[in-house]
């Protein structure tokens, strides 16, 4: 910006000197104000896209200490709400609007959440800790935990026993990382590759970090980015196949058939 764009010329005593008229004084803060708030609307989430070791994922970085991440599954009249469109417009309800969103964890054909589901308070689906078919029962699987100012992965027997109040938290399987190691059934001469997502978060829950493969990987290609690249000491899967992200600032709002849970961060809709 040219600071002089804002400035009038004033002759004084046979010298020109640039001088702030108010009018031009309002359009200066104004402009000023948008320059500042712009980005740190802009910085709620951010995403990116990183290759580790031959493969492609996209990483989104969630400050939990700071933003609103919540849960969404269905809309005010309890009908699944299947699409980031649809959050979306809960969202323009409420005065906020999404600039992040992810599916989160598996669902039944009606969209019902296969395990433990908890959205502002409320359980809806509670704890599967058997072991069962698919992906979600292959042990040990977890939960994602989100309270006020953090954010965390937990094995599913220590989520049992810690009893954290989650304010939302979303059930799936398998872990991929667990207190630092990789799930002990994944292979690395595994040949079962599907495009991916997952979220993993820091020691302190102080950051999520949810993560969408480029290309179709191995649940142990997939564990070895959080583990070894990330170094997050807990990771959950949270889909295959259907894995869908929501990223403007990346140009991303991926469509396909509905989907069950989704996670999202939202922000004031003025920012």
């Amino acid at each position: 910006m040219k600071p002089a764009a804002f400035l009038s010329k004033k002759r004084c005593a046979g010298i020109w000197t640039n001088e702030v008229t108010p009018l031009r004084m309002r359009s200066l803060v104004f402009t000023l104000a948008a320059m500042f708030l712009a980005p740190a609307a802009a910085q709620a989430v951010e995403c990116e896209r990183l290759s580790f070791k031959s493969n492609g994922f996209t990483i989104c970085r969630v400050d939990a200490s700071t933003e609103a991440l919540s849960l969404f599954l269905n809309d005010q009249n309890g009908a699944p709400l299947g699409s980031f469109e649809t959050v979306q417009l809960k969202l323009r309800g409420l005065g906020r609007r999404l600039v992040f969103a992810m599916n989160a964890g598996m669902y039944h054909d009606d969209r019902r959440p296969v395990g433990h589901y908890v959205e502002n308070g409320q359980e809806s689906m509670r704890v599967i800790s058997n072991p069962g078919p698919g992906n979600f029962g292959l042990l040990p699987n977890g939960i994602f935990c989100i309270r006020p100012e953090r954010a965390d992965v937990i094995e599913t027997r220590a989520y049992l026993a810690q009893k954290p109040q989650c304010r939302h938290a979303t059930q799936s399987g398998p872990m991929l990382v667990i207190d630092g190691q990789m799930h002990p059934r994944f292979l690395k001469s595994s040949t079962s590759r599907f495009i991916r997502n997952g979220v993993g978060t820091s020691a302190d829950g102080s950051e999520a970090i949810f993560v969408i493969s480029d290309n179709a990987v191995t649940f142990y290609e997939f564990a070895e980015l959080f583990r070894d690249e990330l170094g997050t000491p807990n990771a959950l899967f949270l889909d295959g196949n259907v894995s869908r992200l929501y990223a403007p600032e990346l140009g991303r709002s991926d469509s396909g058939r509905r989907m069950g849970p989704i996670v999202g961060v939202s922000i004031p809709a003025g920012q």
